[in-house]
């Protein structure tokens, strides 16, 4: 049996919808007018219409995410949300709370949102038995985990491999609404994990001084599409609603090519949606927005997933400097540098620095500011003003392979044209004709002039003429023909376009937990009646409904203090040694650091 694959791209509007589309997502993810993960992300309901049409016309898919959870009072807001976007024929609905569930729903296909916390096969299968269709896993897990779930389960299953890491597991972060900063459950997190902390151990000694302490690289898993569709994946996910053209273009389409290539290696495999795209750049994912790579925990605990040293981006590794002058410096490579790049480095202090390239004379580079570099100096290229204009620029194509046959019948013309996907019309043109003077030209000028499908959404690989006798068309007529067979195509294609159909039966299979803690997100009487009729016997209300956060976990996450400093007992053979507990300190606020060495967890603790 095939199994269909799906790369999902992001869309932080319509046009990065489009883009996506364009560049080779077969489905993206969309913010709904509210009620969205990220609340800066919001789209009208019109904007949102238009782009499912224009994903539609690939078979690509559009999904919205109402994945925040909701007081009582927005309740009625989200179901009449659901159905108005159900109207306009979007795919799926990605949510967080379960109150969702206990709604009056039309019959669309919901998603678990990472947001939920999906980080066990019970969890999953629970999900599932709810009436669930996708569950979008935790970023933390292993492969080895992806396998105990998919073995266990067959929902689909769904997981981010490129883009920015939340440190805390999703939905159990309430560092932002903690700080009253607003709630990343409610899509305001104020990325409190991204600015400066100090390390303190219990006697106040400082361990470690303003550093990004739960800032973490950026996620890049191209290398691992194969190992993670042997594990069960189905759909690979890039984060990035919040993210720039360039970066949906550049990064759907360095996915695109690594996805394709492995399908090319497992027959059993194919891409879920139509069309192949004609690309006029080489994707490189270095030259977009990133704080270096890490993979994560996919195949082993490590030290290189930490960003300490800065939240910003960084961009791509160029060189080390051999030499300097007083205005410029050298690489020890050879590197094609433009005027108007951006570059940093660190110093050696470890402080991020950032400047522009104004001059290039051979070898030598000369920046705007020059203090900080010095011979040894790590510079990376953050912005690389040609690629950029690129991708502004860039021509790249998507197109739905096509065939059109022409067949002769008493007196008229049997023109039939099909895709890729079995779509096929017939048009009738009918005499009288006349014959061609010139039958070999004529037979050329038919094949030519059907072959050029224009701005169509297809490409015409084939034009077969089966005629006895070449007739004479004049060349406008042919590209009227032409225009008219596939727009009847194109039409076809938008009519077999099938929704999924599914509608929730509700049911009492009982929920893996007799007791749901804040962790359990319940900010409403639907989530609250859901978890009951589950069998949940108590449950506290949710972080966000409590005003007393003292002693409580704010973040908890798989990242390490005590791993990344080398005193993790369990890691290293000869581990530091510190005086716990340890602290992280801002400029206002003191916070407990509680480590978890059995589940290799680490707990942030609201003092």
């Amino acid at each position: 049996m095939i199994k269909k694959i799906e790369l999902l791209a992001p869309a932080k509007s319509l046009e990065s919808g489009m883009a996506a589309i364009n560049y080779g997502a077969d489905a993206v993810y969309i913010g709904s007018p509210k009620f969205g993960a990220r609340v800066a992300a919001g789209n009208s309901i019109k904007d949102i219409k238009k782009l499912t049409d224009y994903a539609h016309r690939f078979y690509s898919k559009v999904y919205v995410t109402i994945n925040t959870i909701l007081y009582d009072n927005e309740l009625d807001e989200v179901e009449k949300s659901i159905h108005q976007l159900y109207n306009e024929g979007i795919d799926a609905i990605i949510i967080q709370d379960m109150g969702i569930l206990e709604m009056d729903l039309p019959p669309i296909p919901l998603f678990a949102s990472t947001q939920t916390h999906n980080y066990d096969w019970q969890k999953v299968k629970f999900l599932e038995d709810a009436g669930l269709q996708r569950v979008i896993l935790a970023r933390e897990l292993s492969l080895h985990q992806i396998e105990e779930i998919r073995s266990k389960t067959n929902i689909d299953l769904e997981f981010f491999v490129h883009g920015a890491l939340c440190v805390s597991f999703s939905g159990q972060c309430y560092f932002s609404h903690a700080i009253h900063k607003g709630s990343a459950n409610r899509g305001a997190c104020a990325q409190a994990c991204r600015a400066y902390y100090s390390l303190k151990d219990k006697n106040g000694q400082t361990l470690i001084k303003n550093k990004h302490l739960l800032s973490l690289k950026d996620l890049n898993l191209s290398k691992s599409i194969s190992d993670l569709l042997d594990s069960g994946i189905s759909s690979f996910k890039i984060e990035g609603r919040l993210k720039d053209l360039d970066y949906v273009k550049n990064i759907t389409a360095n996915y695109r090519k690594a996805i394709d290539a492995v399908l090319e290696e497992k027959s059993n495999y194919q891409k879920s949606s139509s069309g192949k795209i004609y690309y006029d750049f080489d994707p490189d994912p270095e030259k977009t927005f990133n704080r270096g790579y890490t993979d994560y925990f996919l195949k082993r605990r490590n030290k290189e997933i930490a960003s300490p040293d800065t939240q910003k981006s960084i961009g791509k590794f160029l060189g080390t400097v051999q030499s300097t002058g007083d205005t410029f410096f050298i690489l020890d490579r050879k590197i094609a540098f433009n005027t108007g790049d951006g570059i940093c480095f660190f110093d050696k202090q470890g402080r991020l620095h950032g400047t522009k390239i104004y001059k290039i004379d051979k070898q030598k580079i000369f920046p705007e500011k020059i203090n900080e570099i010095k011979k040894e100096t790590q510079i990376y290229r953050n912005f690389d003003i040609q690629f950029s204009k690129q991708l502004s620029s860039s021509k790249t194509e998507r197109k739905i392979e096509a065939n059109i046959s022409l067949k002769e019948l008493d007196e008229s013309i049997l023109i039939t044209a099909k895709d890729e996907d079995h779509n096929e019309i017939n048009y009738v043109h009918s005499g009288p004709f006349e014959i061609a003077k010139n039958q070999e030209k004529a037979f050329e000028t038919i094949k030519n002039q059907l072959s050029k499908a224009g701005d169509s959404v297809f490409k015409v690989d084939q034009v077969t003429v089966d005629l006895e006798t070449a007739l004479f068309f004049p060349i406008s007529e042919l590209n009227n023909l032409r225009r008219i067979v596939l727009e009847k195509l194109e039409e076809k294609r938008q009519e077999n376009y099938t929704n999924q159909q599914v509608s929730i039966a509700k049911n009492s299979i009982p929920y893996p937990e007799k007791s749901i803690d804040y962790k359990g997100n319940v900010l409403n009487n639907l989530a609250m009646r859901f978890y009951k009729r589950h069998g949940v016997q108590q449950i506290e209300n949710a972080f966000e409904a409590q005003t007393d956060f003292s002693g409580k976990d704010i973040m908890i996450t798989k990242h390490c203090i005590k791993y990344q400093m080398g005193a993790c007992e369990r890691f290293e053979k000869n581990p530091k040694r510190i005086s716990e507990p340890l602290f992280l300190e801002d400029n206002n606020r003191k916070y407990k650091l509680e480590f978890d060495c059995k589940n290799c967890q680490m707990k942030v603790i609201m003092l």
